[in-house]
């Protein structure tokens, strides 16, 4: 199994009667799983079926749902607002008195926003309830398109990560031959010094006592070995189903925090450098699990 991602889009459509509606769900990076939902009045189970359908689908990422529904203009029920008419006869009866207007045509006042008022809303209890069930299943198609572009986004970041992966793998290698070279060049470093300093009196058992110190100090191993480990979990986790951005996320900094102790105990400018690759790598790597749900 590939991962997955945690951006996409997906859109289902249908009807039923004289309804037509779409379903739109979009997705973006999150922390947690966090759904947002947008739909018609009158329709309040369709929000749960929307909240539901991505709790069974998805386990990160900030979701959006919107559910467009329409109405065939000719099946729809119309009415006149009454309240609002008699406000605009109010209103307008000053200027009738003075004799400022003339008296308003029915056409006229129809016209008015808010006299005529179409009625978007399912008479029948049954009709609504199929109505909605209907809605919820176009909410599922819509929630499963996404899942499909996140699954996409997925494989593509499975590619990248992994490449990430084996060039940390790489220069750990590097910096595993380079760290065996340490302790001969700082015996012999310090030798240099110490003669410089002490002339005849340096004698090799103190440069020998001094250097193995130093050397101790500036031992790597440890984090070169912790280093291979975190790369085989990462390699595992890459090939692992399910939601594993945090674990990935978590080893990251784990990456991290050795190489930022390999860096600090390199004796050798050839070591640093590739610390600094190997840092500069695993940036790269924090950057794109950011992405991966």
């Amino acid at each position: 199994m590939t991962i997955c991602g945690m951006t996409g889009f997906g859109r289902a459509e249908g009807a039923l009667d004289d309804w037509s509606w779409a379903v739109e769900a979009r997705s973006v990076n999150g922390r947690n799983l966090e759904v947002r939902f947008r739909g018609p009045p009158g329709f309040d189970g369709l929000e749960r079926a929307a909240r539901e359908g991505a709790q069974a689908l998805f386990q990160r990422g900030q979701l959006s749902v919107g559910v467009h529904v329409k109405r065939a203009e000719a099946a729809g029920s119309v009415r006149i607002n009454l309240e609002q008419l008699e406000r605009y006869l109010a209103a307008g009866s000053p200027y009738l008195a003075s004799g400022r207007a003339a008296a308003p045509r029915l056409d006229g006042l129809l016209g008015l926003r808010g006299v005529i008022e179409a009625a978007d809303t399912v008479e029948d209890p049954q009709a609504q309830a199929a109505l909605e069930t209907a809605i919820a299943a176009s909410i599922v198609l819509a929630l499963k398109a996404l899942a499909s572009g996140r699954a996409e986004e997925g494989r593509a970041l499975g590619g990248v990560l992994r490449g990430l992966v084996d060039k940390i793998s790489d220069l750990t290698g590097k910096a595993s031959v380079l760290a065996n070279g340490q302790p001969a060049i700082i015996k012999a470093r310090y030798q240099k010094r110490l003669t410089e300093l002490a002339g005849e009196a340096a004698t090799e058992e103190r440069i020998v006592q001094e250097a193995a110190a130093m050397a101790v100090k500036s031992d790597v191993q440890e984090e070169l070995d912790r280093l291979r480990a975190h790369v085989g979990a990462a390699i595992g986790l890459l090939g692992t189903d399910g939601a594993v951005g945090r674990k990935l996320d978590f080893l990251t900094q784990e990456f991290m925090r050795e190489a930022n102790t390999l860096c600090s105990k390199s004796a050798l400018s050839d070591l640093t450098s590739v610390g600094l690759d190997l840092k500069a790598s695993i940036e790269q790597f924090r950057e794109q699990v950011q992405n991966v749900e």
